[in-house]
């Protein structure tokens, strides 16, 4: 009777900890621009492309909070920027953008931090799946 109590037990732990798993996984996935809407502003869209704005203050992460996701991306930078971006491995990099520089980046995963001292903004633009 005690492994029946015990299997009992842990069918009903998976059940209620299943919905809690679940809405993790969707709010990881969320739109940027709705979870952060004070950092994020859509400034263009249609049914190929999305252009958001990002304003990040110093110490803030530049294109989101936490470790997060992006699909492909094309960023612009609308002003310098000097950002920490740490990967899920642990690597971590400081790269420096001027006022201008444009640069493609595959889906990815990553946290990052303004090092800049100052307001860091930069443009945004996810392409859209095409519908065939």
């Amino acid at each position: 009777m005690t492994v029946d109590r015990d299997i009992d037990e842990l069918r009903r732990a998976l059940l209620i900890a299943i919905p809690g798993l679940l809405l993790a996984d969707a709010a990881a996935a969320q739109d940027a621009a709705r979870v952060q809407a004070r950092a994020y502003k859509v400034v263009f869209e249609n049914a190929r492309m999305r252009v958001l704005e990002f304003n990040s203050k110093p110490g803030m992460g530049i294109c989101g909070t936490g470790m997060h996701s992006h699909p492909p991306h094309l960023t612009v930078a609308l002003t310098s920027a000097k950002v920490r971006v740490k990967l899920p491995d642990g690597k971590e990099f400081v790269p420096e953008n001027k006022v201008g520089d444009v640069f493609w980046a595959e889906a990815e995963t990553h946290e990052t931090e303004n090092l800049s001292g100052h307001d860091v903004r930069a443009l945004i633009i996810e392409l859209k799946p095409v519908k065939v």
